[in-house]
């Protein structure tokens, strides 16, 4: 909104910057990629940004003057990285208590060190089929070792994963375009390195 902007815009000057204008995300995002460059035609770019917390899609249409319109938004402000650390994070306390007869969520420090562990192997197997959790001492001096597979990890979050194609329709419609008429799909935040996300993204674009 406008006192967003102008906030952004005072706090540009007070960093005594020479602000000259403000672009929202998913400009400033096609401009990273250098969509803007070389184009004989207008372009449609859709881009799918999903961070650690939030999820949002973008339409915008570029043409020959670098001159960018977002055609439309949509998103879900409860969607991401955080939560398919949370539903590692249960299936492992699952495992814990499977395991030893104990309940992981009894302590914040076993929790927050799991969560740690459940981050870094969720990086781990957007490159590598399986990951490792090992934990000395998680809890009550109960050492944890275990692994996930990549495949394992999907199955746990293929509903969340799912989900974010909903967005994309959304935003496709409310732009007025079908998938065919995306000329590029630029994908941002740390989120969209997961193979499964990339792979229904590219079959939902055919390709």
């Amino acid at each position: 909104n406008d006192s967003q902007r102008q906030a952004t815009k005072d706090a540009g000057a007070i960093a005594g910057l020479n602000v000259l204008r403000i672009i929202n995300e998913p400009t400033a995002a096609a401009l990273a990629y250098g969509l803007d460059k070389n184009l004989q035609d207008e372009k449609n770019v859709l881009i799918f940004d999903l961070g650690g917390g939030t999820f949002d899609v973008s339409v915008l249409t570029i043409d020959e003057g670098s001159m960018f319109e977002v055609r439309s938004t949509a998103g879900d402000t409860h969607l991401g990285g955080e939560d398919f650390d949370n539903r590692m994070v249960t299936h492992f306390v699952e495992e814990f208590r499977r395991k030893h007869r104990k309940d992981l969520r009894k302590s914040v420090r076993a929790l927050r060190r799991l969560r740690t562990a459940c981050e870094r192997a969720k990086r781990t197997l957007s490159s590598s089929a399986e990951a490792s959790i090992e934990i000395d001492a998680l809890f009550e001096g109960i050492d944890f070792y275990s692994k996930i597979t990549r495949a394992r990890f999907e199955e746990l979050c293929m509903d969340l994963f799912r989900s974010t194609l909903e967005p994309v329709e959304r935003a496709l419609n409310d732009a007025k375009m079908g998938k065919s008429q995306i000329h590029e799909v630029v994908l941002v935040g740390g989120s969209t390195r997961i193979p499964k996300i990339q792979k229904l993204l590219r079959d939902y674009f055919n390709g």
